[in-house]
């Protein structure tokens, strides 16, 4: 995204994907806006740091008051008060096998054939939210096998059965105000089936209510109807979640916290016993309480919040992530890979620094991904006295001499756009190669923070293929290989982009955007998404593989209002992505930075016990 000669970028994907990390959660919902992005929820560029999601910060801040509104009004409904919850946390049993009465474990799917059904809220006025929560776990869901989503009120009897799992996005408040759309089937068959059944956020009273509590409690060990997000009037300030020994973060902006649900167990008698998976952590009057964040008994696994909302690379998203294995891959073996690729290489690339990048990692035995842009362009001279100017790679010899270097030495070819940039615009800076979007329109508002526009006016299949097939004749027309592999600049584009791009790409390693409509049929709401990372290789909603990126890369200023992102940084993410089973730490360098903050960071992740592969090694 940068070159030597400029300016530092801001690191735009980081910005771009940790703002739609914020606005959707494991995928990321953050404001519509894109705070410099680099590492989705989590943008490809060094100017932002975050991911951006389509949903507006108002809304955001509007679901969570009027969740917690809800949350009191049932509160006032039930008799007596929460005199328990204290107590909650000594009465689970954590790290065991849960016991009492509980359905048999039903046969675990073959590795990669799971099938999950995904359900999910629309009514109120929030209702949109929850395509958008459930494309985050589809996508996810898609590491396992096949994926069947649709709003909860199809659901019919015995539905649950035709799947190895499902999971409910609980995104309405179902209440005085809104009625409740969940069929009482759904309720049922969750009580009396064999099948996982993993519970995120709402309503979990109203199944209590619905097959009884009484029957609720002997299956599960826990009473819904007494359980509420707010102690003492506050939601508190849960900051982080600890889950399998590692400290992940949770980190919502003031006022903009709907809570987390704390869990009124009810052990004793015939009732089950409730396993602790994951604890949150409550730092409100200056000391740590903690209570459960996900619990399990019987088939039921239920988490307390939907995670979706201002994620980031170290947040509890990644607990939610893991989950998903007991549920569609219990026999998973614990494994944790690495990958690196190098961000930016354009025509006027210096070929000094790629090679000594390319020596260290052949010294480590690394093989990594080169996103390569074939055509460097400054449409308004900005780099040029006013001059435009445009290079080509097959103007370029030395260069590319130097990426065969690379690819004989351990390096696989990505495609990375075909310039980098739109037109002659200022999309959102100066129109140059690496600093601007391609396939998006984005500016830059006045409080410093990068907004998504939308898609380009002349968006169409057509013309994002023109594109591809524009960069993968320059890649011929100098020989090198067709890559394989793509990366949206700074990871925004339309879905009918992405589509193209899985035409055209064996995958895509980066942080999408994944916009409303996508999973109901109604027409693309452009204005509304979400954007998400990965811990491990998914087929996603729009049906194209991607790779992970999910730590971020290497930003040692700070741009956009995202604060620098340094080799320990890079680290911390890394350590924190070991709660995952099976999942990797996958980051970017761009080869305008000096070698050693590079080593640090390898060297770093490779000290926790990660093993670096290739990005072609997953497709």
């Amino acid at each position: 995204m940068k070159e030597p000669c400029r300016r530092a970028r801001p690191t735009w994907l980081a910005l771009i994907a940790l703002a739609i990390t914020a606005l959707l959660g494991g995928g990321f919902l953050a404001p519509a806006t894109a705070a410099a992005r680099e590492g989705r929820g989590d943008a490809d560029r060094s100017a932002t740091q975050d991911t951006v999601t389509g949903v507006s910060a108002k809304d955001l801040k509007g679901w969570a008051a009027a969740q917690r509104s809800a949350d009191r009004e049932r509160r006032a409904e039930v008799a007596g008060t929460h005199s328990t919850e204290k107590q909650a946390s000594q009465r689970l049993r954590r790290s065991a096998p849960a016991t009492g009465p509980q359905a048999k474990r039903a046969k675990a799917p073959e590795p990669g054939r799971a099938k999950t059904l995904v359900l999910y809220d629309t009514a109120g006025p929030y209702g949109h939210l929850g395509e958008l929560y459930a494309m985050g776990v589809a996508n996810l869901g898609g590491h396992f096998g096949t994926v069947t989503a649709k709003p909860v009120q199809e659901y019919t009897s015995g539905l649950i059965e035709s799947y190895d799992a499902t999971v409910y996005v609980g995104s309405t408040y179902y209440g005085d105000q809104i009625p409740d759309a969940v069929p009482e089937d759904f309720y049922l068959d969750t009580l009396l089936s064999e099948r996982p059944v993993i519970w995120l956020g709402e309503n979990i009273w109203n199944m209590a209510n619905s097959v009884s509590l009484q029957e609720f409690e002997y299956r599960y060990g826990w009473d819904p109807t007494s359980s509420f997000y707010e102690v003492d009037g506050s939601v508190g300030e849960i900051g982080k979640v600890t889950y399998k020994g590692q400290q992940l973060t949770r980190k919502i902006p003031a006022g903009q916290d709907p809570g987390v649900l704390h869990p009124h167990l009810t052990p004793g008698g015939d009732n089950a016993t409730v396993t602790e998976l994951a604890q949150a952590v409550d730092t409100a009057g200056g000391t740590e309480k903690t209570s459960p964040w996900a619990i399990r008994s019987g088939n039921l696994t239920y988490i307390g919040e939907i995670p979706f909302t201002y994620v980031s690379e170290s947040d509890r998203v990644i607990a939610f992530q893991d989950l998903l294995f007991d549920a569609l891959a219990p026999d998973t073996a614990e494994q944790h890979r690495a990958m690196v690729r190098l961000e930016d290489i354009t025509p006027l690339s210096d070929t000094t620094s790629l090679r000594a990048i390319a020596d260290y990692l052949k010294s480590k035995n690394i093989a990594y991904g080169i996103n390569v842009i074939p055509v460097y362009t400054d449409p308004k001279g900005v780099q040029n006295n006013g001059v435009a100017r445009t290079v080509r790679l097959s103007q370029r010899p030395a260069l590319v001499n130097t990426l065969k270097y690379m690819l004989n030495n351990g390096a696989v070819l990505m495609d990375h756009g075909y310039t980098h940039q739109y037109g002659n615009v200022d999309n959102p800076y100066n129109g140059l190669t690496a600093d601007d979007f391609e396939f998006f329109r984005a500016h830059v508002d006045a409080t410093d923070t990068v907004v998504y526009d939308g898609p380009a006016t002349e968006d169409s299949a057509e013309w994002a293929q023109g594109r591809v097939t524009a960069a993968l004749a320059e890649f011929a027309r100098v020989g090198l290989p067709t890559p394989k592999l793509w990366t949206t600049p700074h990871y925004a584009a339309s879905a009918t982009d992405y589509k193209v791009f899985a035409q055209n790409f064996a995958a895509r390693m980066e942080r999408p955007l994944y916009f409303s409509g996508t999973l109901s049929g109604a027409e693309t709401d452009s204005s509304r998404y979400l954007g998400q990372f990965f811990p491990y290789p998914v087929t996603d909603v729009y049906g194209t593989k991607v790779i992970p990126e999910n730590l971020g890369s290497y930003e040692p200023e700070a741009h956009n209002n995202n604060p620098p992102r340094l080799a320990a940084d890079l680290i911390n993410n890394a350590k924190a992505n070991l709660a995952v089973r099976d999942g990797f730490a996958s980051f970017y360098y761009h080869p305008y930075q000096a070698v050693e903050p590079l080593q640090e960071t390898v060297e770093g992740i490779l000290a926790l016990g990660y093993t670096f592969v290739s990005p072609e090694s997953l497709i």
